[in-house]
């Protein structure tokens, strides 16, 4: 019978944070949910870590253990290896001497499985509890423990806060921004009281950054949110926080319960930042996890593109503004503060990253605060089932393993063409796994017993009846389904991305399950697919001119009108799929998964050729569409007017030049205007290059390509001497060719080169597309008529 003061608790509630805890040489996984009742602290009942080593090393292992002293049971265990050996099972009492036995049996040479499992992802994957748990607990004295949990269905209502700071170039902090969960509030540092006027938040005057530090975690935990927010906020925002806590001897007690913030940093500069009882969340990462793309992720940037507003300073040295502002106008600097945290959460709710990231959580185990993760994901997802059918994980290579081979991509044929089809296999890679039955388990299985086997590639071959990996795209596949027809976007995108994310994994040396069989029976069996159908489409009369990976682009001759090449379309796509059905019931007795879609009808499409050669390119095209409104747009694949390292002019040329050649307008007036107003400096503006820095400057050695030479010009003139600091890896350079070389756009010096422009902008996108409409470059540019 349970003492009176004890009493079963049970509720449901999504993850926020997670950690392991040693209280008196015991372990601990403390989880803090977000509930409808609010937050809730769980304690479990105490963890050992476990790993697992071939049952023939046992001895050799329990010698070294007593030698050691290691507090470390083995024991006998059903479970084996997927190459088929006997496994026994090390339970360690705590992580460090899992660590000590992993050193002393790399010595040894003795292979441990799973041991770099971290203990709190498997007491959550073990018990499929994916994001949102149900729990039973015993509350004693106001605390939850020996917390029993499980996956439940459980989606969480969450209160997210804004942070942003600034500073100067030495972390000096000027003022702290907070917007969200109820509170908007900037401090800053000045020895005057401000007042911000008709502010939307309030304006807070500290008088030095210990009184805004301790400030800063009083509003924190007044506000009490289940999520932090910002820009570059993990390697940034709280980073400085942290030193500059450090430098005064401050603790920052941002978590609930008064835990502490912890930061750590890698020797590659990454940092990892955990607030017990609060989710941390990067807007970049987020918006990368999501798989958004822009040509800078700087803040102002991002916004202009999603919000089409942006931060309140524009000068393009944003510190030395920053800092002058600070000076002379105090006040001013918070509203720029405030702003930059307003415009974080304005983000959030257009892209829904906050949903995003608790959706992917609740079908991956990763952590909201976890950026990327995809081998952690599969991981967490896999191998609780692989375990249920009596097998452990492998281990990552060495070597990093072998490339496989990629996604089939057919070599083009080049041209201008009417009334082109695309055909496309709806999630291809998802659809062989589940199809072919491609799964780790099932490899092991079909090669222990191959007589009834599914044949693969490389000698690959799998069970028909023992596998995981297919039901759980079928699940996935299901789930995304209906979140499409609850118009539920953000679920969608997460399974999307989850289930493409599979074959990556198997391909990738840095997981446990890679094996080349399991990769090149996807992508082998992709290329397979693709050229049969290419097969069965030039038996139907129709002329395929290109492929790549899942999608294939058809001609037609002899049509006319857009009516037409839609309706060969649909009978296409009604045709082949009922072919492949029949194809695999009779040659591998299997249910086809494969589907394909006729997505577009291009009314005019253009595939160029490699530049300077007569050889078709692969994976650049342009298209004209035209929508169900009767509304045209353009597409462009792989082009100028899609690359990042284009200048705008070039982009906006191209569009315009295809447009024309594309609905029959005449170009000579076109072009012709266009060199003009370059040349009388029209066009100044749109002649920007921008490229991201891929290291620091100064390893730079070998080569210094034009956005390098930019760049040091840039650093010796902000300081007046060169030095390391000012410019650095993943700084976007923006710069302009003069006649003097590439300089950079905040000092130009000499006037700009238009004639490279010319040559190397808009010449290559002139000559790639006018031959198909009997016109040169060279003929419209000529100071006089050719003679005829």
């Amino acid at each position: 019978m349970k003492p009176a003061e004890q009493e079963e608790v049970y509720g449901k509630g999504h993850i926020l944070s997670r950690r392991l805890l040693r209280v008196r040489d015991k372990q601990y996984i403390e989880l803090w949910l977000a509930t409808e009742n609010g937050p809730v602290c769980l304690l479990s009942e105490p963890q050992y870590n476990v790993c697992f080593a071939e049952d023939s090393q046992r001895n050799l292992i329990e010698q070294l253990i007593k030698r050691r002293n290691l507090a470390v049971v083995t024991a006998p265990t059903h479970l084996k290896t997927l190459g088929q050996q006997s496994l026994c099972l090390l339970k360690v009492s705590n992580e460090n001497e899992i660590y000590e036995l992993r050193r002393l049996c790399e010595d040894a040479q003795i292979t441990l499985y799973e041991a770099d499992i971290k203990i709190t992802d498997r007491f959550l994957m073990e018990r499929f509890a994916y994001g949102s748990v149900s729990y039973k607990a015993i509350l004693t004295e106001g605390v939850l423990t020996d917390a029993k949990i499980k996956g439940a269905s459980y989606r969480p209502a969450l209160t997210t806060l804004s942070l942003d700071i600034e500073c100067d170039e030495k972390e000096n902090l000027y003022s702290v921004g907070l917007a969200g969960s109820g509170i908007n509030h900037v401090l800053l540092i000045t020895s005057q009281p401000l007042a911000a006027k008709n502010s939307p938040y309030t304006l807070e005057s500290v008088p030095d950054e210990q009184t805004m530090l301790t400030r800063l975690c009083e509003l924190v935990v007044a506000a009490d949110p289940d999520v932090i927010t910002g820009w570059n906020v993990k390697q940034f925002d709280f980073a400085v926080l942290a030193r500059r806590a450090k430098k005064h001897n401050i603790s920052l007690a941002l978590g609930r319960a008064q835990n502490l913030m912890q930061v750590k940093s890698w020797s590659n500069g990454q940092n990892w930042v955990d607030i017990p009882g609060r989710a941390v969340v990067d807007g970049i990462e987020a918006l990368k996890t999501m798989t958004y793309h822009f040509d800078s992720f700087a803040l102002d940037d991002v916004a202009s593109s999603l919000l089409k507003t942006g931060k309140l300073i524009k000068e393009r040295d944003q510190l030395a503004a920053i800092k002058a502002m600070y000076l002379q106008e105090p006040a001013k600097l918070a509203d720029y503060n405030y702003r930059d945290c307003q415009l974080v959460n304005q983000i959030a709710d257009i892209t829904n990253f906050i949903d995003f990231l608790v959706l992917r959580s609740t079908l991956t185990g990763l952590e909201m605060s976890r950026p990327g993760g995809s081998v952690a994901a599969f991981i967490n997802v896999y191998l609780p089932h692989l375990h249920r059918g009596g097998y452990i994980s492998g281990i990552r290579p060495d070597d990093g393993g072998l490339a496989s081979p990629g996604g089939y991509v057919m070599d083009s044929k080049p041209g201008l063409y009417d009334y082109v089809l695309v055909l496309d296999f709806k999630s291809l890679y998802p659809s062989i796994i589940r199809t072919f039955k491609i799964d780790p388990m099932g490899l092991a299985e079909g090669l222990r017993t191959p007589a009834n086997a599914i044949p693969g590639f490389k000698g690959a071959c799998f069970s028909r009846s023992k596998h995981y990996l297919p039901d759980i795209i079928a699940n996935l596949w299901r789930q995304r389904d209906e979140a499409k027809n609850n118009n539920d976007a953000p679920r969608s995108q997460a399974i999307k991305i989850l289930m493409n994310s599979f074959y990556g994994v198997l391909g990738s040396g840095g997981c446990p399950f890679y094996d080349p069989r399991l990769a090149s029976s996807i992508t082998l069996r992709g290329h397979e697919i693709m050229q049969t159908t290419a097969k069965w489409v030039e038996e139907s009369g129709h002329e395929v001119i290109y492929g790549d990976t899942d999608s294939l682009f058809i001609t037609l001759s002899g049509i006319e009108e857009r009516q037409a090449a839609v309706q060969i379309g649909n009978v296409l796509e009604q045709q082949i799929n009922a072919r492949w059905q029949h194809h695999l019931q009779h040659n591998y007795q299997l249910d086809c998964y494969l589907e394909l879609e006729f997505e577009t009808c291009y009314d005019k499409f253009f595939m160029p050729t490699i530049r300077g050669a007569s050889t078709g390119s692969k994976k650049r095209y342009a298209g004209l569409v035209t929508n169900d409104k009767n509304e045209q747009s353009l597409v462009f694949k792989g082009l100028e007017s899609v690359r990042s390292d284009w200048t705008k002019l070039a982009k906006l040329f191209q569009e315009t030049l295809y447009l024309k050649v594309f609905t029959g307008q005449p170009v000579a007036p076109f072009i012709k205007q266009t060199l003009k107003s370059i040349r009388q400096g029209e066009c100044d503006s749109q002649l920007i290059y921008q490229k991201r820095l891929r290291k620091p400057l100064s390893e730079y050695t070998r080569s210094r390509p034009p956005h390098v030479k930019a760049a040091l010009l840039l650093q010796t003139n902000n300081s007046g001497a060169a030095h390391t600091d000012s410019v650095f890896r993943a700084t976007v350079i923006k710069y302009v060719i003069t006649l003097d070389g590439p300089q950079p756009t905040d000092d130009v010096t000499s006037p700009f080169d238009y004639e490279h422009y010319i040559d190397k902008q808009i010449k290559p996108i002139a000559d790639s597309i006018l031959p198909y409409v009997n016109q040169s470059f060279e003929q419209i540019t000529a100071n006089q008529m050719d003679l005829f």
